[in-house]
């Protein structure tokens, strides 16, 4: 029996998937990697971020970077760096505008989200957000740049499996080298 998008991002992320996402981008197993998620949840609460990172190993990968200051480097190099800085910008911008198309197809939205990537009024704020952005198509130099330090994304044996009936994070699954 196979598993459904659904069940595969619910064991990856390790608790049920907000709203009714969409799977953007797969990994080579056919896994999700990212979900497009709708800016207003079921419940009505709005949800800035558009782009949803799944996948355990991109997610584990960037948690080492932004550990390691990865989001303060990005802001600082913007600082620096007036095109990286104007590049960054304009991803917020082209972000905030799809996620507004996406607004104007819902009915009766009571409080809209705003932002930039996941949200974010200015700077870099999350990597994964960014990466997310990227993986999906988006044009991000931030998230490029992620891409370039975590990928490939090579797992041997998918991140999720089912195990006893239940579909959950595949015991068998490690990180690649």
């Amino acid at each position: 029996m196979s598993i459904s998008d659904r069940e595969a991002a619910r064991a990856q992320l390790g608790r049920p998937v907000r709203g009714d996402p969409e799977v953007v981008t797969r990994c080579h197993l056919h896994l999700p990697v990212v979900l497009r998620v709708p800016p207003v949840l079921d419940d009505g609460e709005p949800f800035p971020t558009l782009y949803w990172l799944s996948c355990p190993l991109a997610h584990r990968r960037i948690a080492r970077l932004e550990s390691a200051g990865g989001v303060r480097e990005a802001d600082a190099r913007a600082a620096e760096d007036a095109g990286f800085a104007e590049a960054l910008a304009a991803a917020h911008a082209r972000y905030a505008a799809e996620r507004d198309a996406a607004l104007e197809a819902l009915d009766d939205v009571a409080i809209a989200p705003s932002g930039g990537v996941g949200g974010s009024s200015g700077g870099t704020k999350c990597l994964h957000a960014h990466y997310a952005h990227a993986a999906a198509g988006g044009e991000n130099a931030v998230g490029a740049e992620v891409a370039s330090a975590i990928e490939p994304l090579d797992c041997v044996v998918g991140c999720v499996a089912r195990v006893g009936g239940e579909v959950g994070r595949n015991p068998e699954w490690k990180e690649p080298r």
